[in-house]
């Protein structure tokens, strides 16, 4: 009676309170060396680990002094905008006809678009490299450089975007469309005022992930790039060399940047949801009191 009233028994607390130890050792092992990065970044050890001899910001300031890490950072910030804009006009693009074109095998079309998430970044890398040096070598790309980054990382981007907007368009209401149209709107003023801003969310989702894993990537973006660096790359060849406080605060300021843009991710899209409610409600009060002002100033 009392197991049957929620009381455990002494070996089925024991396998909770094991299962629950599991867990949380799990986690320690997944964000311990993540903490330890951004604990050693403030550590004043010039070599940047243990023992903790103080705190300091020093290691912060030489980072945002030094032309090398300015410049891999500015080279970076141009693939990764570039690869976004990219990234959320083919993307964007291809999920219409996924998502409405009615294909006869739209899970194998699904599958075939998504396919560079699934191959190893290294094999993508390779094959672009191979690609650009010697298939096109002779007419389009002379030298590797930041616009074949921008090409291959596009190439990895683009399925996030497509499938962000493909689930939105998926659950997206048709009628809507439809009345606009028996309202007079063509074609255009339809996507324009309808469909657009009732996918925007997932649009803007789409582009923060793919400025963040641009902004990450690595394997791809070290075949193709040429003599450019980027800040995964200058962070690769410093470590090279052993792990340097400067290194850990560089690597703990894109840690941060993309735990942001992914927040972002997540974020932006109920806040513009809230906005636009916002709007309809002062629109319809607005309308609603319209009457009345007319109605005042007549008498």
């Amino acid at each position: 009676m009392a197991r049957e009233a929620g009381v455990l028994s002494p070996r089925a607390r024991a396998t909770r309170s094991l299962l629950h130890g599991y867990g949380l050792l799990i986690y320690v092992f997944l964000f311990a060396p993540i903490v330890l990065l951004v604990l050693f970044s403030f550590n004043a050890n010039q070599y940047g680990s243990f023992p903790i001899t103080g705190w300091t910001t020093t290691w912060y300031r030489q980072v945002f002094a030094d032309f090398e890490i300015q410049d891999a950072l500015r080279t970076t910030l141009k693939v990764a905008a570039e690869v976004t804009l990219v990234s959320v006009v083919l993307g964007t693009a291809a999920a219409f006809p996924l998502v409405r074109a009615g294909l006869r095998f739209p899970a194998g079309f699904r599958v075939a678009m998504t396919l560079p998430i699934m191959i190893p970044g290294i094999l993508i890398g390779i094959s672009l490299l191979i690609l650009f040096t010697q298939v096109v070598h002779f007419w389009i790309f002379q030298t590797l450089s930041p616009t074949t980054a921008v090409i291959g990382q596009s190439l990895y981007t683009t399925p996030f975007v497509l499938l962000l907007v493909a689930a939105r368009l998926e659950g997206f209401d048709r009628n809507l469309e439809r009345a606009a149209g028996d309202l007079g709107a063509n074609a255009f003023n339809r996507l324009r005022h309808v469909v657009l801003p009732l996918i925007f969310p997932a649009i803007l989702a789409g582009a923060l992930f793919a400025f963040t894993l641009s902004f990450d990537e690595f394997v791809i973006t070290y075949f193709i790039i040429g003599g450019y660096n980027t800040l995964p790359i200058y962070i690769y060849t410093q470590i090279k060399y052993g792990i340097t406080p400067e290194v850990n605060a560089l690597a703990s300021l894109v840690l941060i940047t993309s735990i942001l843009l992914i927040s972002l991710a997540f974020v932006l899209p109920g806040a513009f949801r809230l906005a636009r409610r916002a709007v309809r409600v002062v629109r319809r009060r607005r309308l609603e009191a319209l009457p009345e002002a007319v109605g005042a100033s007549e008498f």
